[in-house]
């Protein structure tokens, strides 16, 4: 239960967003890491955070004394979120709102310097780039950090693992399991990293209402050293040019590497999910004892979990485009992103309860060699197309491809094997007298062209640690 500002009780199932009482709201250790950045709480605190910061940059700059700063900050740790609500509720604006909070906190001698030379949007971009990028260091990197090495032990446990690949649904060559969860140590690797650099690269601002210093050039001689020393209290760059707005592609960018994480996350769910179908059945979630698959069917085992890591994707990910439109302000500043960008924090939360989600499943996944060999065998014989196609043209037939097709053809519709077939050719024979013994033997046994997929998968396993720092 959660106090109302008047003292009442809400429960999270008052509250309309699943994320609230379905997810977030139901996971104590998510909303510990996450609230102090991403509740509406975070938002007040965090914008006080920043009013706080301009005063005692004020201080060091000679403009009010250190005894005023250090009265404000204490003012901003003692904000409360239902009080700036409240007050919000009588003027109709939230940053005033906060100012007269914290003004009613500290002296008359204190009240001048609180929100002097900035502008609502000072604080506002300011507050959320500090609050994306803390929250992205302390509490996005580490879980995607560990679901990347969730990742890095399953390609290695499995590298040598025989698996057909598949390519438009289809069988295609052989590679190993191991190979497959490869891919995505890569991909999510790769992400991890852009994350990274997009949540360093937010910036803050401190320019006034139409982004040209106008009020802080009247009490400073280099309003930008003010900006300066608010923003590194914070550990922010300036935005290079502002409106009254920070540009919006640093924001931009740092949202499409969350969505595009996502994706990432989403198509390794849908990857696995696949190979849980009935006919395949080479993976599967492990399931509690007391755990329901089907309101009607008790024998089903469904991929709940992993269905769920798809569907929250396409919740989010359209949520770009709405991002794309926020890129536009007319003129100096509007306010068409006002609504839209307060509902930013929500993408972070998915991202992170869907990364936990991930973690959960892959560091349990159940791998069955014994039916990924039984699938491999399902089309093994025909596998020696491409190595004989390949060889035959290394030993100079013209035309290896179109020969090699037509011998399949023939083998599909005879009970003769590819391999038989491409044996007992007299076309063939002053071509294959050219093949070695050990490419015989690869002809033979299908298993054997898996080409360097067990050392690649230790070669990109051993990069994507070093890249990250987990060893």
């Amino acid at each position: 239960m959660t106090p109302n500002s008047d003292g009442s009780q809400i429960s999270i199932f008052d509250c309309v967003s699943p994320l609230d009482f379905r997810y977030y709201g139901q996971d104590e250790q998510l909303k510990e890491q996450l609230a102090p950045y991403m509740s509406e709480r975070g938002r007040v605190r965090s914008e006080a955070l920043v009013e706080a910061a301009a005063v005692q940059a004020l201080a060091d700059l000679g403009v009010c004394s250190q005894q005023i700063a250090q009265e404000v900050r204490e003012a901003a740790e003692r904000v409360a979120p239902e009080v700036v609500a409240e007050e919000e509720r009588r003027i109709h604006h939230n940053i005033r709102a906060l100012v007269n909070v914290m003004r009613a906190e500290v002296s008359p001698e204190a009240r001048p310097y609180i929100h002097l030379c900035l502008t609502s949007f000072d604080v506002i971009d300011t507050a959320m780039a500090w609050r994306f990028k803390t929250v992205t260091h302390k509490v996005v990197i580490p879980w995607l950090l560990d679901l990347e090495q969730v990742l890095i032990n399953l390609a290695r446990r499995e590298k040598d693992t025989l698996q057909i690949g598949r390519t438009h649904g289809q069988h295609a060559e052989p590679i190993t399991f191991g190979f497959a969860v490869a891919e995505y140590v890569s991909r999510l690797g790769g992400r991890i990293e852009a994350v990274r650099a997009a949540a360093d690269n937010l910036r803050g601002k401190v320019s006034g209402a139409v982004g040209a210093y106008n009020a802080s050039s009247l009490l400073l001689d280099d309003p930008q050293q003010f900006e300066r020393e608010v923003l590194d209290q914070l550990d922010l760059a300036a935005s290079p040019y502002s409106t009254q707005i920070v540009e919006a592609e640093f924001l931009t960018d740092y949202i499409h590497v969350l969505i595009s994480t996502f994706g990432v996350l989403a198509n390794l769910a849908d990857d696995m999910r696949h190979l849980q179908r009935t006919e395949i059945a080479e993976v599967g979630e492990a399931f509690e004892s007391e755990q329901v698959g089907s309101s009607t069917m008790p024998q089903k085992r469904n991929p709940w979990n992993l269905e769920n890591v798809k569907s929250m994707w396409k919740a989010f990910a359209p949520r770009m485009q709405t991002v794309y439109a926020d890129q536009l302000s007319e003129h100096q500043r509007d306010l068409t992103n006002s609504a839209s960008g307060r509902f930013l924090p929500e993408i972070i939360v998915a991202l992170v309860c869907t990364v936990k989600r991930l973690h959960r499943i892959m560091s349990r996944l159940v791998t069955d060699s014994e039916r990924m060999q039984e699938n491999f065998v399902m089309t093994a014989k025909m596998v020696a197309a491409e190595p004989a196609y390949i060889l035959l043209a290394a030993a100079g037939h013209p035309d290896a491809h179109e020969t090699v097709r037509k011998l399949t053809l023939e083998a599909q519709s005879t009970d003769r094997s590819f391999v038989e077939l491409l044996e007992s050719s007299e076309e063939l024979a002053p071509y294959l007298q050219e093949f070695t013994e050990s490419q015989w033997a690869l002809l033979r046994d299908s298993s054997l062209y898996t080409g360097i997929a067990a050392p690649k998968t230790v070669e990109v396993c051993k990069m994507w640690e070093q890249r990250l720092g987990l060893v």
